[in-house]
């Protein structure tokens, strides 16, 4: 099997995505929380990467649009944690 560097990125960034996922089920990660949110963004920015890779346009409007939301719930997350490290 042969895997091209679009392949290797999609899938890295959807394991981090299916990771967050499952951390947060079983209950170890928070899901307003900055490792949560991260991984989010990074995975999904990854995925978008991999299918702008190979022109799959609706997947990049997708996980575009995760990694944006992703964004602006790690950037909330740390102005959250910010304000309560300064209590």
């Amino acid at each position: 099997m042969h895997f091209n560097p679009s392949d290797i990125i999609g899938s890295t960034g959807v394991a981090l995505l299916l990771l967050a996922f499952a951390l947060n089920l079983a209950g170890k990660l928070d899901q307003k929380g900055i490792v949560y949110s991260g991984m989010n963004f990074i995975g999904a920015g990854l995925a978008a990467l991999a299918s702008w890779m190979i022109n799959y346009i609706p997947f990049v409007v997708l996980e575009g649009t995760w990694c944006l939301v992703s964004l602006l719930a790690l950037l909330r997350a740390g102005i959250q944690q910010r304000h309560s490290d300064s209590d």
